[in-house]
């Protein structure tokens, strides 16, 4: 049985990764949410997105904070510098967040390794 993850096709990806400098926080926080919920392997994209998002972090709703670093935390994927600026960033919206987006982020950062 295949996992759903896989019927993600990789140019899609790849045109992400193109079109990455005209994505909102939003669309950077979906689409690296989306990849993780079906654990499709995408180490470039995140890598991508984790450079795009480190720049735009300032601009991110809590909501997009913390499906960022759940993403990431989810599929496992090394990226210190977004984790710093999202924690800087999320430390400056903390009052913001909903109790599950809290919760989410601390998961996030207690997963990480």
């Amino acid at each position: 049985m295949q996992k759903v993850g896989q019927f993600i096709p990789q140019g899609l990806a790849n045109t992400v990764m193109q079109k990455v400098g005209q994505f909102i926080p939003q669309g950077l926080a979906n689409t690296v949410w989306a990849y993780a919920t079906v654990q499709h392997d995408a180490p470039a994209l995140f890598d991508t997105v984790a450079a795009e998002a480190t720049h735009k972090a300032g601009q991110f709703k809590p909501q997009e904070l913390a499906n960022t670093a759940w993403a990431y935390a989810t599929v496992q994927h090394d990226a210190p510098a977004l984790f710093d600026t999202v924690a800087a960033a999320s430390m400056q919206k903390v009052g913001q967040f909903i109790p599950q987006g809290l919760a989410n982020t601390v998961w996030a950062y207690a997963t990480v390794q």
